[in-house]
C-alpha cells in the first residue's frame, strides 16, 4: 500500500501500481464471481470485471427488465447468465448487489449457498451494519468483504470505458479463509477502481448515508431550490434563475473544481466573485452544520435505516415514491432545467 499525505494526514491507499490488473487476474483465476442483481451497481461492475478478464456470471430474475438488460449487454443464458439461485450455487464469490430492500428479501435464499470458503461481497455496508433490522448475518466460515465505488454504476462504467477509474473504499468484515484481503483488493481493481482506501462496514454506511442525504443529493437539491425560488420571487426569469443556480455550477464550475480543487476556483475567479465567496462560505457552513449533526445522529442510531426499511415494506411504497419523484420532476426548476438542457449545442 502507498502512503499518501491527505492534507497533513498520512493515509494508506492501494493503487494500480502496487496491485496491477495482472495480479488481480492471478488472485481471482480460480474464482467464479456471481453478480447478484443487475440494477444500479451490477451492470458496471459485471461488465468491468468481464472486460478485465475475470470469470463473472450474472444472477437475476428471468423475464424482467434487468434480465433483458444483461442479455443486451452480452450475457448469455446458461453460459454466464442464470437465475439467482443457480448463480449463487456456481459462484465462489457472491457479489450481493441487490438494493438494500432486495437484500433483506432475498437473504434466506442467498444464505443457503454460502458454503465454507466462499466470499460474500457487498458494495454498501447497510445490510451488515444494521443486521438487527435486516437479519443479514453471514455464517462464520465465509469471507465477508466490501468494495464501494464512490459513484453510480453508470459512472463506474463510463470512466472504465474512457480508460479512467472511480475511487472506491474497501473493507474486510470477516476473514475466514485467510485470503479475504487479497480477494477484496483484486475485486476492487477488477471492477475499475482508480484507487482503493480502507474503511469498515460501519464507517462506509455512515459516510454513504450522510453523503446521499447531504452534499451529494439531499442538501444540494435543497440549496438549489432555495436559491432558485428566491430568484424567481425577486422577478428573475426561469431561464436566468436556473442558469445562475444549476447550469453554471454543473456545466462550468463543478468540473473545474473536480479537476483543480475549490482552492484553485477561489484563486481563479473574478475579484468580485472571490470576495463574495470568501465572505459567505462560512455563513453557509455555520447555518447547515447543525442539520448535518442531526443527519449523522439519525444515521448512526439506525433511525435512517429504520425509516428506509419501513418505507420499503409498505405495499403502496412504489406508488408513493412515484408521486414524490413526479413532484420533483414537475417542479418549475427542473422543468426549466429540461428546457435548458435541450438548448445545449450538443443536444441540438
Amino acid at each position: 500500500m502507498a502512503k499518501i499525505d491527505f492534507g497533513g494526514t498520512l493515509e494508506e491507499v492501494v493503487t494500480r501500481e502496487e496491485f496491477p490488473l495482472s495480479k488481480a487476474q492471478e488472485t481471482l483465476k480460480d474464482e467464479t464471481v456471481a453478480v447478484i442483481g443487475y440494477g444500479v451497481q451490477g451492470p458496471g461492475q459485471a461488465l468491468n470485471l468481464r472486460d478485465n478478464g475475470i470469470n463473472v456470471i450474472v444472477g437475476q430474475r428471468k423475464g424482467g427488465k434487468s434480465w433483458d438488460k444483461a442479455v443486451n449487454d452480452g450475457f448469455v443464458e446458461g453460459k454466464n447468465l442464470f437465475e439467482i439461485e443457480e448463480a449463487c450455487e456456481k459462484g465462489t464469490i457472491i457479489q450481493y448487489l441487490l438494493s438494500d430492500a432486495g437484500q433483506i428479501e432475498q437473504w434466506p435464499v442467498i444464505k443457503k449457498y454460502l458454503t465454507p470458503g466462499k466470499a460474500l461481497y457487498f458494495s454498501h455496508g447497510f445490510g451488515i451494519t444494521y443486521n438487527e433490522q435486516t437479519g443479514i448475518v453471514p455464517p462464520s466460515d465465509v469471507d465477508v468483504i466490501l468494495v464501494a465505488p464512490k459513484g453510480s454504476g453508470t459512472s463506474l462504467r463510463r470512466l472504465f470505458v474512457a480508460g479512467k477509474g472511480l475511487n472506491s473504499s474497501f473493507a474486510v468484515h470477516q476473514d475466514s479463509t485467510g485470503k479475504a484481503r487479497d480477494r477484496v483488493i483484486a475485486l476492487g481493481i477488477g471492477v475499475g477502481s482508480g484507487y482503493l482506501f480502507e474503511t469498515d462496514f460501519k464507517r462506509e454506511v455512515y459516510s454513504d448515508l450522510t453523503g446521499e442525504r447531504g452534499s451529494l443529493m439531499g442538501a444540494i437539491q435543497g440549496l438549489f431550490a432555495a436559491q432558485y425560488d428566491l430568484l424567481r420571487k425577486k422577478g428573475h426569469s426561469p431561464s436566468e434563475a436556473f442558469n445562475e443556480t444549476v447550469e453554471e455550477a454543473t456545466q462550468s464550475l463543478y468540473p473545474l473544481v473536480s479537476e483543480n480543487g475549490m482552492d484553485w476556483m477561489y484563486a481563479n475567479c473574478s475579484t468580485t466573485a472571490q470576495r463574495g465567496a470568501l465572505d459567505w462560505w462560512k455563513k453557509f457552513r455555520d447555518a447547515v452544520s447543525p442539520v448535518f449533526e442531526d443527519l449523522y445522529n439519525s444515521v448512526s442510531t439506525g433511525n435512517e435505516a429504520r425509516i428506509t426499511i419501513e418505507a420499503n415494506e409498505k405495499s403502496d411504497y412504489r406508488e408513493g415514491l412515484e408521486k414524490e419523484l413526479s413532484e420533483l420532476k414537475e417542479s418549475e426548476m427542473w422543468r426549466a432545467g429540461a428546457a435548458v438542457r435541450k438548448l445545449r449545442p450538443e443536444n441540438k
